[in-house]
């Protein structure tokens, strides 16, 4: 797997790389790559390499022992060894790491208040779902948790991922914050999204660098899934 400068800097919309495998029909491995490849319920990157004049857009990204970058149907592919230059399409990647993170405090929020688990997720840039073993809600709830989750972005936390050894991660009580799933075995090291003072846990995305980069959140809608499942849905506001 090449190295991840998606992970290394979030920030980071244009590099240059170099082809080490490609195929017309299943994809393009480069050496390194700030592409987010998708899982965790965030969507891969959409972006273009660049290449002896030649622009291949990539609009897919597959997971195998290796990462590859699947381009858009009819495109030209670069061969093994071409040097390229590699750019995300910065709005989608930065929308959806603010909605990343503002997944993230309201899955934050609703357990330090609640106590719930979370069952299920989904986003889309600028939207989301998440789903809480949560059998009661209060009167109110769907403004109370708005207001709760827009406080935590007014309060400008940090956003640090850190990579720690797969034992010392597992001390951390709060890491898993789904109810039936654990980090993979095989991994010898867990990465942690910390949002200082308010949410730790095991994670894979891309987020941004503070609470207050989100903006403000709505809660558009809460819905009964099932006597014990509550479904939170979120968008950004402008």
């Amino acid at each position: 797997m090449g190295e991840r400068l998606d992970w290394a800097d979030p920030t980071l919309r244009e590099w240059d790389c170099t082809v080490v495998w490609s195929d017309p029909e299943e994809g393009i491995v480069l050496d390194r790559s700030a592409f987010y490849p998708g899982g965790g319920g965030q969507p891969p990157d959409h972006g273009v390499l660049l290449w002896q004049g030649v622009r291949t857009r990539i609009v897919d990204t597959r997971k195998g022992d290796d990462f590859r970058l699947i381009p858009a149907p009819g495109d030209p592919v670069p061969a093994a060894g071409t040097k390229v230059r590699g750019a995300i399409d910065d709005e989608r990647r930065t929308t959806l790491m603010r909605t990343h993170s503002g997944l993230h405090i309201l899955c934050g929020t609703v357990f330090r208040d609640f106590g719930a688990l979370v069952t299920g997720g989904n986003m889309q840039p600028g939207e989301a779902r998440m789903d809480f073993n949560l059998p009661e809600v209060p009167a109110g709830f769907k403004q109370s948790l708005e207001d709760a989750v827009n406080a935590e972005i007014a309060a400008d936390r940090k956003i640090v991922a850190r990579v720690l050894p797969r034992d010392e991660a597992l001390q951390i009580p709060t890491l898993v914050r789904t109810q039936d799933a654990l980090p993979p075995l095989e991994e010898p090291e867990i990465r942690i999204i910390d949002i200082v003072g308010l949410d730790v846990q095991a994670d894979g995305g891309t987020h941004v660098a503070s609470t207050r980069q989100v903006g403000r959140v709505e809660v558009v809608k809460v819905e009964s899934k099932g006597r014990q499942n509550r479904r939170v849905r979120i968008r950004l506001a402008a």
